[in-house]
């Protein structure tokens, strides 16, 4: 079977005319040895993609605005290490000084504002400027933890560091982009999507899965720019690829290449794998330089591997398709004899399993905490199958007795046993280090005793927003103004929200209660992955 034939089974259950797809290119030494559009850019005029469709590229934006910033640097109208709050003053000087290089390494330690926006109940089919965004991150009065201490994605940064080239250069963040990277370069259908009243042409609509089957339109009416709303073509990001080993922006030749995908360091000396809008990693044991993308309807990969003069690049508009784990199977197919270490795949292995009915299986279903790494994992039924959700992996429990399971056709290996009041499941993996086990607390849909001391109304000066915690049927909810109700579910004495970003992706917000001396519920904090102990008192 040819490569050809190989990438294209990838892609062929979007390769019809009633689908959303991709548009897929392969780069080898610069020159084009694949590429293909698979799907519709637009269903309601069925207008195929093609490699000049234009997709938002979400945060693959990151490192073009991280371009702007060093080009600016190299200009000397800026430091890497110059402190943030001097050219955002608004930014609240914290216990310890965040510079333009914590925006660019996420080490920063500010809060993410997507979560933020989350929290606070602003609709993300609303329109937002650059302005509001700022104007919320800038009430924040504490960090996640201190500049350089950690690394935490971060889209607030980003944002940020849009807001000092239009300060320094006088310029938006758009109009800097065209006159010094995407003009230079040829990139003629690439601009920052600073406002989406403009028409664009070839543009590729993004569009989400519709209950009951189908698609539906899934785009952004935002303004805001600089961490996302980039929008490309594979045509010009192949002038992109191409620009990586002979730059030509400025007089800076490849040093400028050298400064932005050279790994970056913690305070400790840790190295860390993700700056300049770029993750430095391996893969088969060759250096690999990628991002990845997701925003409404859209996602996108460009993974390169400097070592071979190889790329892919994928960019997808329907909020499903996982361009990450595409361009991987891709690079798989073209690099395979190239590789110096094996690659990880699925595990098949047999296993002496049981039959167990289904209603049994049923009891095992639900959402579970681990405590100790924050992950969720959702354990549902299909094809009369236990099936278990766990960030990017889905793979399926195989009964070896009534309350012992065994993960099955999956990268990693997982023996799972549940107590007896299917309150718990002990979670053993082998680490390489030996066996780590772990407690998962199931989440409860109604709370053994219903805690009404946590109803009420909570208030966040930082997040100027509240929401309440009412109980309905036994059940407790989260409600915030303009926002249909959540349902909370219980670990313990903490309160958990379990939400949907997208169909395969799950989150968590975390309430922990604060009491006074008298045993009263006098507040909470929310957590979340991105935003660590955000207060509300309760009114």
């Amino acid at each position: 079977m040819s490569f050809i034939t190989k990438v294209d089974e990838l892609f062929i259950q979007w390769d019809k005319p009633d689908s959303p797809g991709c548009a897929v290119a392969v780069i080898q030494n610069g020159e084009i040895i694949y590429q293909r559009g698979y799907g519709m850019a637009n269903l309601e005029y069925n207008i195929p993609i093609s490699l000049n469709s234009v997709f938002d590229i979400a945060s693959n934006a990151k490192q073009f605005t991280a371009i702007c910033i060093v080009l600016l640097a190299r200009q000397k109208l800026l430091n890497l290490d110059d402190e943030l709050q001097k050219y955002i003053p608004e930014i609240p000087r914290y216990s310890q000084s965040i510079t333009i290089r914590h925006l660019i390494d996420h080490t920063s330690g500010l809060r993410d504002y997507l979560n933020l926006m989350f929290f606070a109940g602003m609709k993300f089919e609303n329109k937002y400027s650059n302005e509001e965004i700022i104007a919320l991150i800038a009430r924040q009065q504490s960090l996640n933890f201190d500049p350089g201490t950690e690394q935490l994605y971060c889209n607030s940064g980003y944002i940020l560091l849009a807001e000092i080239v239009r300060r320094i250069s006088g310029k938006s963040l758009r109009v800097f982009a065209q006159e010094h990277i995407f003009a230079p370069l040829g990139m003629k259908n690439t601009h920052f999507h600073d406002n989406f009243k403009d028409i664009v042409e070839n543009r590729a609509v993004g569009y989400a899965l519709k209950d009951g089957g189908g698609f539906q339109i899934d785009m952004s009416f935002h303004d805001f720019c600089g961490d996302g709303q980039l929008y490309t073509t594979v045509e010009d990001l192949i002038l992109w690829e191409r620009n990586f080993y002979h730059n030509s922006l400025g007089d800076y030749g490849q040093d400028l290449i050298e400064e932005v995908t050279t790994p970056r360091k913690l305070n400790n000396g840790k190295v860390i794998t993700g700056s300049f809008g770029l993750q430095i990693s391996s893969h088969g044991g060759l250096k690999t330089i990628t991002h990845g993308g997701a925003w409404t309807g859209y996602r996108s990969n460009f993974i390169r591997f400097p070592n071979c003069q190889f790329s892919v690049i994928c960019l997808a508009n329907l909020s499903t398709i996982d361009p990450t784990n595409l361009v991987f199977k891709v690079a798989d197919i073209y690099l395979e004899n190239d590789y110096i270490e094996d690659i990880i795949k699925p595990i098949s292995r047999s296993i002496n399993s049981i039959n167990l009915p289904i209603a049994e299986l049923q009891l095992k279903t639900g959402f579970y905490y681990n405590p100790t790494t924050g992950s969720i994992w959702k354990l549902e039924i299909k094809d009369e199958k236990l099936m278990a959700k766990l960030a990017w992996m889905y793979f399926q429990l195989v009964p070896i007795d009534t309350n012992h399971f065994q993960s099955i056709d999956n990268e990693i290996d997982y023996d799972i046993e549940f107590s007896e009041d299917l309150t718990r499941m002990i979670v053993r993996v082998d680490s390489g280090n030996g066996i780590k086990a772990y407690t998962l607390e199931k989440m409860l849909d109604t709370p053994k005793d219903l805690l009404t001391d946590y109803l009420g109304t909570y208030y966040s000066a930082e997040l100027e927003s509240e929401f309440k915690i009412t109980s309905a049927n036994n059940k407790l909810y989260c409600k915030n103004k303009g926002c249909s109700p959540s349902h909370l579910r219980v670990v313990g004495q903490a309160l958990f929200l379990v939400y949907h970003v997208n169909v395969d992706s799950i989150h968590t917000n975390k309430f922990e209660f604060v009491r006074d001396q008298e045993d009263r519920v006098v507040g909470l904090y929310r957590c979340c992955d991105r935003v660590r102990k955000l207060y509300f008192s309760k009114q």
